[in-house]
């Protein structure tokens, strides 16, 4: 049985989000696009931060966050790219890790691996940084702004985006060559 608690309502929230963001980008009102995304990146901080005080942390939530996030960075890439705000090369890399990650975690299971997803330290920086560059692309689309650091935090991104790719990589093929779960 699901249950539903306020952190997994936030997170249904904020897959609901995703084709608001869409509609945005395409009608080019990054206004909205800006505060869409900016609500999905509150509720995952806000989701997390409650379960972790009221000890509501459920398997669902466990499973559907990190899903969410990915939904949301990967439609972000995207749409992001093909509005010609975020370099193709980026967007590529970033929409690749996360397939790469959701396939491996899925071959994983069906093979018959116990897996909890437990983003890793890595991870968490990496999603954190694509979160950061997305926010300050729409400010800059939205007041015009000329922003210097948004070139680090491009590579900043692509870096942890690959470092953290190459960690995720190298503990699902740690956990392939263990024992499957009831052997």
């Amino acid at each position: 049985m699901i249950v539903l608690t306020v952190p997994n309502v936030l997170t249904i929230i904020r897959l609901m989000l995703i084709p608001g963001f869409m509609i945005a980008i395409v009608y080019q009102r990054y206004d909205y696009a800006l505060y869409i995304f900016i609500s999905a990146a509150a509720t995952d901080k806000l989701d997390g931060a409650i379960a972790r005080l009221t000890g509501k942390s459920t398997p669902f939530g466990a499973f559907l966050d990190p899903l969410a996030d990915k939904f949301m960075l990967i439609t972000a890439s995207l749409f992001l790219f093909i509005s010609k705000l975020l370099p193709a090369w980026l967007a590529i890399l970033i929409i690749c890790r996360d397939i790469i990650i959701m396939v491996g975690w899925s071959l994983l299971t069906f093979t018959g691996h116990a897996l909890k997803i437990n983003p890793t330290r890595l991870g968490k920086l990496a999603v954190a940084a694509q979160f950061a560059l997305f926010a300050v692309i729409l400010v800059e689309v939205n007041f015009h702004v000329l922003s210097g650091p948004k070139d680090a935090l491009v590579w900043l991104t692509a870096g942890l985006t690959v470092i953290s790719g190459i960690d995720y990589i190298q503990k699902g093929l740690h956990i392939a060559g263990e024992h499957k779960t009831g052997d």
